[in-house]
């Protein structure tokens, strides 16, 4: 089955790495466990607070690994405890995040049963670039030479 590319055109180039990372975000877990907020808490801050209610500090780990912001989480039985009833699910997870370039983590924070994980978006820079062209005769025919430099405009 071929697959139809939303960045297939030849107008959008070196996009083919958004297109990977759309393709790693549709493959991963549909799973909703657990539950999470995504939510701006500054101009150019965010914070991200999953419900991990029950697991402690040490069984909780966040990781950054390509780009991607990794949550995960798996709590230590305790084959002591005799639950005669057993509603609330000792479950591992994983839930991953893709950033943005330029994204950085600020800090994470459990309080209250939610781990908090900030980030920080840096203001967007505009830069303008000249490209200088060179063109010379090549001796004893019609072809051009095209040098291709590159100055920067502060």
């Amino acid at each position: 089955m071929s697959r139809l590319s939303l960045l297939n055109s030849p107008l959008l180039l070196g996009f083919d790495h958004v297109e990977r990372v759309l393709d790693r975000v549709s493959k991963s877990s549909t799973d909703g466990y657990p539950p999470y907020n995504i939510e701006q808490i500054g101009e150019d801050r965010l914070r991200i607070s999953l419900a991990v209610a029950g697991f402690s500090t040490d069984e909780l780990a966040v990781q950054i690994e390509d780009n991607q912001l990794v949550v995960r989480g798996k709590q230590r039985e305790d084959p002591a405890r005799v639950f005669l009833h057993r509603g609330i699910a000792a479950r591992q997870f994983q839930r991953s995040f893709v950033l943005a370039d330029g994204i950085e983590i600020t800090g994470a924070h459990l309080d209250n049963g939610l781990l908090h994980v900030d980030l920080r978006r840096p203001p967007v820079e505009s830069r303008v670039r000249t490209i200088r062209i060179d063109g010379t005769k090549a001796a004893g025919g019609n072809a051009v030479d095209a040098a291709v430099g590159v100055a920067r405009r502060s």
